[in-house]
């Protein structure tokens, strides 16, 4: 053969012939050289009868082809090997089909008798292959032919031919859409399909043909919810961006109670006793028609299934979840993602823009999610100006009171950097702070007009632009701003930054009188060379000054729109035109010059600075058209919430009596360990609220086409239970010896509290004993536990109210459920044991193994601290310290709630506060089972609850003791008191005077810590003493009434200091009083929380000017 010589050739370098070579390697010797002579061999090498010569001619023709040469005129060579038996000469030749058969469609026509055979083959691979070939096909006359072979290929027995068959729906459909009837009728079968290789391909035929047919999507759902943990990763993603619009038809919005949390806390007591009476009985008419939110069982499932999936290696798929987790998700759950989406910041920065683009969406909404992240945006200098920018904003939009400090220190360590465009958005985010933070505004002004003398002239314009729009709030306050700015215009170039000054002389010219007139005469002799944006301000000042000062401005006022009138811009002619009639009075001018003062001095609103992502969250997270901002070809809208739940049975499957549990199963079951133990209290009551027989079958057939083997989860069983027997004894034996002497008392306990609640079922009974166990097992390892638990219970305890359970055991259950007992032995936990993922029914625990069947008083007996909580202990010091009112008896229905900060340390935790509560029975019966329920601080914050007040009689009062960690915040902790009968929202929000303690220290110890908190950290204000504050008593007595500190000595006569640490972070607070003259004083607080300092210093003033 003379074709094998020549491609020996060709493979050593440089060919003589045609375009030169781009290298010496094989690769690009042989394959990618291009002397089109060599298609007469190529042809003869498909002729050729060896396997090897034809396998070598397609490796170069599809070689060519992704070079991007023309390989068209080979068609007809490589048609007839079609029929080859080679498997891999026949992918390539399918490979060339697909490219060429839509330009050579009679050539290609004549080859449709060999893919249909090859549809017939028994390899599986050639199947798929002669599917895919065929339906790539594009020539609308074999559409009838495509449809017969996608109906076959549908019912093929390899679930890869069914995949194969799904991926050429949506290929047929954009071919003949009037096939739309019977591809649907193919989609619904595939749809029922309990493969996992086939569902993710299954539903993005779905998608692309008939999203809007979500009927076809009701009996699969819990399969699909089932199977996604094993399906591939981009069919995870298709599955869940369609279950995520499913869930937002078929489910309640789980966060439709809100909005009371704010009604109730925001309501004002007003009026008299009738109204209120009225408001009461309409507020709580409105909240009986308004039915508790019960979290349907098939919305858990699918929370609990793609929670696992926030650890995908897989950015798309985290992603995906996010947005599923963001839109449907209690607002108490959605910050599990957070964790998930910062650890996607270590990707690659096509990666991480995106991920960011959705955080500073969610951050506007969402605040709290990312605070405890907030290292995690920190910016890097290596990182591309895009995420940079990306991060200032989610850093802008994290900022509050409590980190505002931290954050603009970073801003000032931002403005030093080398990159214009990331410097320019630093500023306009300090502005945005400013803006949103009125208690730093000051300081962050005064930092802009410090920038103002930088020698970056950028970075000096854009100052000027944002100091300008935050003068608009106060300007009176701060006319010498105004007069440093004025003297910039012979310095600064920049055109925006130059009509900005001048906007705001001519706004405010009263306030700078004598500078205005004179920055219109320089402007006036440089307004020929000046910018159009510019020239249109200097109109706009000369008609003010004319207004205001037409004395010192009417020759040059005439002078400027004489210029103006022959300007070369029309924009310009015109406006100098409309002024001048409008100003200077003529005969013509008419009744608008009256109002020309009207016109030009109004008052104009301060613009508000706000968030580019503030209205994107209306697209679907994580879609293009979300990253746009725009909406893209073929997206779908994300539906509203149902105002009403549509029904839920038609997610029901009836599965054959062949393949429900046995008793086995339902054994393992029962000691199951869940897969995900982060801060969900995993779901047991939740799901097993869906104890309908078709569910339970449901599950149980996926768990079995999961591919897990029986054989090995029976010995599983069989080892657990043994380790239940022998384990428990040994391990908790001290503690049963205890609980057996407590027993016949809880046992009454448990009697009278089931009959105050309510009889809880003996699905809620069996599920307390589960808990019981879990509880007394968590108990020997609570010492090690920590902050851990606590964040598991609030987390918990927020499940368990969404789970909506009715019985107030059961909810209690949940709300001090601890982590999953490690007393089972250790059960090996598989991605594909899909039982672990599928909601069970508890089952009873042999008697033999129960120690006491309440929980509740379980916990009584384990609780530490209790004792030091225990009401008794503690007098009342209500008649010490200001009260504040927590629950009006009207709105309490009679029960009225006081609370006051006692100022004592917390038992147990040192960073909170104590707040101690008075409560008051005013009504004729007694009121039972006083608790704090569904606390739902902001992030960071933490709340002990009191202990539960079992019995409060007519007319009696109870005093108890809660602990709060507000996180050096003055941000409301909101939370729920509860009745047997009645939850009230209600919030606690502190003076700033009650997060801190004081601190004793000697004088030379005041002073050295004094000398580390200056600049920024120290805040000096001047006052005027009230005749009440003169003498040393009284400024002791009033100061330390604001403020929760102690006295430190010092030598001089005329001052006081005072020092604390604020509870939370232990940040010293000094405060320093020094008297004047006459009532005169001096205020100075040092601390590094400059929000904290700020607010004292208004605290002190106000008790002492008093």
């Amino acid at each position: 053969m003379a074709a094998s010589p020549a491609y020996g050739e060709e493979k050593g370098g440089s060919s003589s012939l045609g375009e030169p070579e781009y290298g010496h390697d094989p690769a690009s010797g042989g394959i990618f050289s291009s002397d089109y002579k060599r298609h007469d061999d190529l042809k003869e090498m498909l002729d050729s009868n060896k396997d090897s010569l034809k396998l070598e001619a397609m490796k170069r023709i599809v070689a060519m082809i992704a070079r991007g040469k023309n390989a068209s005129d080979l068609f007809p060579a490589v048609v007839k090997n079609v029929a080859c038996k080679n498997i891999e000469v026949k992918k390539l030749v399918y490979v060339y089909l697909v490219r060429y058969a839509e330009e050579q469609q009679d050539l290609a026509l004549l080859s449709i008798s060999t893919f249909q055979r090859g549809l017939k083959d028994p390899n599986q691979l050639i199947r798929a292959s002669a599917l895919r070939v065929l339906s790539s096909i594009r020539v609308p006359i074999i559409v009838p032919i495509m449809m017969l072979a996608i109906k076959e290929a549908a019912s093929d027995m390899s679930p890869y031919v069914r995949k194969t068959a799904a991926h050429a729906i949506p290929k047929l459909y954009s071919l003949d859409s009037d096939q739309k009837d019977q591809l649907i009728e193919v989609i619904e079968k595939l749809l029922a399909d309990k493969t996992t290789l086939v569902a993710g391909s299954v539903v993005m035929a779905f998608e692309e043909v008939c999203p809007e047919r979500i009927d076809l999507i009701h009996k699969n759902y819990r399969k699909l919810c089932n199977l996604l943990i094993d399906v591939e990763e981009w069919g995870q993603v298709v599955i869940i961006n369609m279950l995520t619009r499913y869930a937002r038809t078929q489910f309640l919005s789980p966060n439709q109670n809100e909005s009371l949390l704010e009604e109730s806390a925001e309501k004002a007591f007003y009026g008299s006793e009738e109204e209120d009476t009225k408001d009461t009985k309409a507020e709580a008419a409105s909240l009986a028609k308004r039915k508790p939110y019960v979290m349907d069982p098939d919305h858990r499932l699918l929370l609990r299934n793609t929670k696992p999936l926030l650890q995908s290696r897989n950015a798309a798929v985290v992603m995906a979840v996010a947005q599923l987790y963001f839109h449907l998700a209690p607002k108490a759950e959605v910050g599990v993602i957070a964790k998930a989406l910062v650890r996607l910041l270590r990707s690659h920065s096509e990666v991480q823009y995106v991920v960011l683009q959705n955080v500073a969406t969610m951050s506007i909404k969402r605040r709290g999610m990312f605070e405890p992240y907030l290292k995690s945006f920190y910016i890097r200098s290596t990182d591309p100006t895009q995420i940079k920018i990306l991060k200032l904003e989610v850093l802008t939009n994290l900022a509050n009171e409590t980190n505002i400090s931290t954050i603009l220190r970073e801003f000032q360590t931002y403005i030093r950097s080398m990159d214009k465009d990331f410097v320019a958005a630093t500023i306009q985010a300090i502005g945005r702070c400013a803006t949103n933070i009125g208690k730093v505004r000051d300081t962050c002004l005064n930092g802009l007009v410090q920038l103002l003398s930088n020698r970056d002239e950028l970075v000096v314009a854009e100052s000027v632009v944002v100091i300008k729009k935050l003068l608009q709030m106060q300007p009176a306050q701060h006319s010498e701003i105004i007069k440093h700015m004025a003297k910039l215009t012979d310095n600064i170039q920049v055109p925006m930054a130059r009509a900005s000054i001048l906007w705001l002389i001519g706004e405010y010219c009263e306030h700078v009188p004598k500078i205005a007139p004179d920055v219109l005469r320089k402007m006036a002799k440089s307004f020929t060379n000046e910018e159009d944006i510019v020239k249109l301000q200097v109109i706009n000042l000369a008609a003010k000054l004319y207004l205001t000062n037409s004395k010192q401005s009417k020759l040059l006022t005439q002078y400027v729109l004489n210029l103006a009138k022959y300007d070369q811009n029309y924009d310009i002619r015109d406006r100098a035109r409309f002024i001048r009639q409008l100003i200077v009075p003529t005969e013509k001018s008419g009744a608008l010059n009256k109002y020309a003062k009207k016109l030009f001095l109004a008052q104009k609103p301060a613009p508000i600075l706000e968030s580019s992502f503030k209205d994107r969250d209306h697209f679907q997270l994580g879609s293009l058209s979300h990253l746009l901002n725009a909406k893209a070809v073929g997206y779908q809208e994300l539906p509203d919430w149902p105002d009403e739940a549509p029904d839920p049975s038609v997610r029901n499957v009836e599965v054959p009596e062949w393949t429900k549990c046995t008793s086995r199963e339902k054994r393992k079951e029962k000691v199951e360990k869940p897969f995900y133990s982060d801060s969900e209290g995993e779901s047991g009551p939740t799901e097993s609220a869906d104890s309908e027989p078709e569910s339970v079958s449901e599950e149980s057939g996926s768990s079995s086409s999961s591919g897990s083997s029986s054989s090995s989860s029976e010995e599983d069983e069989e080892e657990e239970e043994e380790e239940e027997g022998s384990g428990e004894q040994s391990e908790d034996k001290e503690e049963e010896e205890e609980e057996e002497e407590k027993r016949p008392k809880r046992k009454e306990k448990e009697g009278s509290r089931k009959a105050a609640l309510g009889s809880a079922g003996s699905h809620s009974e069996e599920e307390e004993e589960e808990g019981t166990k879990k509880a007394k097992k968590k108990k020997a390892h609570q010492g090690r536990k920590g902050h851990a638990e606590t964040s598991s219970e609030e987390a918990s305890a927020s499940e368990s109210s969404s789970s909506g359970s009715d019985s107030g055991s059961e909810v209690e259950a949940k709300r001090r459920k601890v982590p999953p007992s490690s007393r089972a032995g250790p059960k090996e936990i598989s991605l594909l044991d899909l039982d672990d993922f599928t909601p069970t029914p508890p089952q009873p625990i042999p008697s033999s193994s129960i120690v006491s069947t309440s929980l509740v008083t379980d916990l009584e007996g384990l609780t530490l601290t209790d004792t030091s909580l225990a009401p008794a202990l503690l007098s009342p010091a209500f008649s010490a310290v200001r009260t504040y009112e927590l629950l009006h008896r009207m709105a309490g229905e009679g029960l009225s709630v006081e609370y006051c900060f006692s100022r004592r340390p917390f038992p147990g935790d040192p960073h909170m506060v104590a707040v101690q509560i008075q409560i008051s029975n005013n009504t004729d019966a007694e009121v039972k089972s006083l608790r704090v329920s569904e606390p739902k601080p902001l992030a960071g914050m933490r709340i002990q609850e009191f202990p539960e007040i079992e019995c409060l009689a007519p007319g009696d009062t109870a005093s108890v003791v809660m602990g709060i960690d507000f996180c050096d915040s003055t941000q409301a902790a909101n939370f729920q008191l509860c009745t047997h009968t009645r939850h009230f929202y209600v919030s606690i929000q502190p003076p700033v005077g009650e997060l801190m303690a004081p601190v004793f220290m000697s004088e030379n110890e005041f002073k050295k810590e004094q000398g580390k908190l200056t600049g920024m950290s120290e805040i000096t204000e001047k006052l005027t003493l009230s005749e009440k504050c003169r003498s040393d008593h009284a400024i002791v007595q009033q100061v330390t009434s604001a403020a929760n500190v102690g006295r430190v000595p010092c030598g001089a006569d005329n001052e006081y200091r005072f020092a604390a640490k604020t509870m939370s972070s232990g940040s010293l607070v000094l405060i320093t009083l020094e008297r004047r003259e006459g009532a005169a004083a001096q205020l100075t607080v040092n601390s590094e929380k400059m929000v904290i300092g700020t607010m004292l210093v208004k605290d002190i003033i106000q008790s002492l000017a008093q």
